[in-house]
């Protein structure tokens, strides 16, 4: 599960935002966005390792982010 809210911030840590991101992914920003946070599509394997490099984030920064785990609450919640 993605982490958006951890993304989301590495994105503005960086000093950039989702427009200029989706134009360096070669994405329109709403589709950027869409992705983030789990509306219908989500991010490749493709997209999730140029989002890596552009945003320069270490092994465990990119775990983190794109391998969060649900929380017990979410799981019970879902049954």
């Amino acid at each position: 599960m993605l982490n958006a809210n951890k993304l989301n911030g590495k994105i503005i840590e960086k000093g950039l935002d989702k427009t200029t991101v989706a134009n360096m992914m070669g994405i329109h920003r709403s589709t950027l966005h869409r992705k983030i946070n789990n509306e219908g599509d989500k991010l490749s394997v493709k997209e999730a390792n140029e989002l890596v490099d552009i945003l320069n984030l270490s092994s465990d920064e990119a775990l983190s982010i794109f391998f969060a785990k649900k929380s017990h609450n979410m799981r019970k919640n879902k049954n």
